[in-house]
């Protein structure tokens, strides 16, 4: 188990001049999804980008969240070497974040038993001092299947996963392993944030709380106050934005969003076609008029 629990975000990169990350603006995103109430952010996460940046910028990203931030740092230290997570996460240790958020080698496929034997050299070289939470995010690389978490979990060396399948019901076998091995459960997909909170997940790791903390709080809170309609009518509002930020690669509907809020997203890593620059004008229009209504009825 981990202090991380509730709604936690994994916060874009602002890209600066030179394909480096603006730390300023990061300090001042930390701030916007602090005060709106989430209770962890993950630095070079998936959404943070972070294939974009060299080991020595991500160490930098680290230390300067973690200097900086008022909740706990998740430090994201995937990488597609045994020995580059080993090195980030010494370094995640170092700058005082809290947890440690890795998933699998990227880009080459590998079977289960290399993504097992990965783990556990993992578990045997990285600091002791953090706890370790496996990322399942099949989509982008290679699955932890719920199989090899009950592998990893029984260690006792793993304090628990996120899954960013996307699958419920991979959630629920995820759920179905804690009759053995009490851990903690996050999703990370936020179309399944409100029904598998209600079904026992710890919290979640939500992208779109990076954006609109005010609607992933007011989903916690309508669940935690035994309020499901309000949670449902609200996971609606969730997913009216889930499907423009589906229009778009990640993650640039939340940087598109995070702009029309008058926040620091920082340049794109990658140049928008001329069809998805018209797709992001109207979905700007689109996020500011539906904005206000869906902040009142969070409120």
């Amino acid at each position: 188990m981990t202090e991380i629990h509730g709604v936690n975000t994994p916060l874009v990169t602002p890209q600066g001049d030179g394909s480096k990350p603006d730390l300023g603006a990061m300090r001042e995103l930390i701030d916007f999804v602090v005060a709106g109430g989430v209770r962890g952010i993950c630095i070079g996460g998936t959404t943070g980008e972070f294939i974009h940046y060299s080991l020595g910028l991500r160490k930098q990203m680290f230390a300067c969240a973690a200097k900086h931030s008022a909740v706990p740092i998740i430090a994201g230290i995937a990488h597609s070497t045994l020995a580059g997570a080993t090195e980030l996460a010494q370094a995640a240790s170092d700058s005082g974040a809290r947890a440690l958020l890795v998933m699998p080698p990227y880009f080459f496929r590998y079977a289960q038993e290399e993504v097992r034997e990965f783990f556990l050299r993992f578990a045997e070289r990285a600091p002791d001092t953090l706890p370790i939470l496996l990322y399942n995010l099949p989509a982008f690389g290679n699955e932890i299947s719920p199989e090899t978490a009950r592998d990893l979990l029984a260690t006792g060396r793993f304090a628990g996963i996120k899954d960013s399948s996307g699958s419920f019901d991979n959630f629920i076998r995820f759920k179905a392993l804690r009759t053995h091995h009490r851990f903690t459960l996050l999703v990370g997909d936020d179309k399944l944030f409100t029904a598998a909170r209600a079904q026992g997940a710890d919290g979640v790791i939500s992208g779109v709380a990076g954006v609109l903390p005010e609607l992933l709080l007011a989903i916690e809170r309508a669940l935690a106050t035994g309020a499901p309609m309000r949670a449902q009518t609200l996971d609606r509002r969730l997913r009216e934005f889930i499907a423009w930020l589906d229009r778009f690669p990640a993650p640039v509907g939340l940087k598109l969003a995070l702009a029309a809020r008058g926040l620091p997203a920082g340049s794109l890593a990658v140049p928008l076609s001329p069809l998805r620059l018209r797709l992001a004008e109207q979905f700007t229009d689109w996020f500011t008029q539906w904005l206000r209504p869906v902040l009142e009825e969070a409120a």
